[in-house]
């Protein structure tokens, strides 16, 4: 899974850096390293790493501004590390885009694991297997409504405008467009749309579909309807 991609972390803690970094370099990725907010921006322009790993406290920079001038130029994933636990925290990284929060102490192989199951929602050839007749007639897209997702190039439009995803919010949107029907609770969504290796809270969920909705909002749309007391499904076009 490593071979050839680009990890980026950057922390201010030379242990940290050390620690994620061997278990990286052992499980096959490049690793790039930053001690700070700048230079972990100037290290993404330049070198464009295929995941990001970022402190949210650092000098120069917090975590939290280098990932929004990430995502107002890239869909790079990007991953949050943090040593404070709170709820608001983890919903503020992940409303600015973070794709996942990782908190302080953590095991060197959970955040392996993490990173894989990221890059695996974000890699456009992974799952092709996994489509289902919809999607085979599309030709490598799925339609329902307004909204249209190009599964090979993980991006989705709405009434043929296109609105930027981070590669988990793609997640959610392809897992819940495969069956157009079907109300998905949290639980349903935290086991299709995430890999079992990556555990997220149903808070998390919500998270992203708030997030969804509000970039879908500025296309004229809401891909994503509320089901009071079970949990999601797909809206149709209106």
């Amino acid at each position: 899974m490593g071979k050839n991609k680009k990890i980026l972390i950057a922390d201010d803690d030379a242990n940290i850096l050390q620690i994620t970094g061997f278990a990286m370099q052992k499980a096959g990725y490049e690793v790039l390293f930053a001690r700070d907010g700048k230079q972990a921006l100037d290290l993404f322009r330049n070198r464009q790493p295929d995941i990001v790993i970022l402190d949210i406290l650092m000098p120069e920079m917090d975590g939290t501004d280098v990932c929004a001038k990430i995502r107002a130029e890239s869909k790079t994933p990007v991953i949050f590390l943090s040593s404070r636990d709170e709820e608001i925290d983890r919903i503020v990284g992940l409303e600015i885009g973070g794709d996942d929060y990782v908190t302080k102490p953590f095991s060197p192989r959970e955040l392996v694991a993490r990173v894989k199951a990221v890059l695996r929602r974000s890699d456009p050839d992974q799952d092709k297997a996994d489509v289902t007749p919809l999607m085979a007639e599309k030709r490598h897209t799925a339609e329902h409504g307004c909204l249209t997702l190009d599964l090979d190039g993980y991006r989705a439009f709405w009434s043929g405008r296109e609105v930027p995803l981070t590669a988990t919010e793609f997640g959610l949107l392809k897992t819940i467009i495969a069956h157009p029907g079907k109300v998905y609770t949290r639980d349903d969504l935290m086991s299709h749309a995430y890999n079992e290796d990556n555990i997220v809270s149903d808070r998390t969920i919500d998270s992203h579909v708030r997030n969804l909705r509000d970039k879908f909002s500025a296309a004229g749309g809401n891909p994503i309807e509320t089901v009071h007391g079970i949990g999601y499904k797909l809206s149709s076009c209106r």
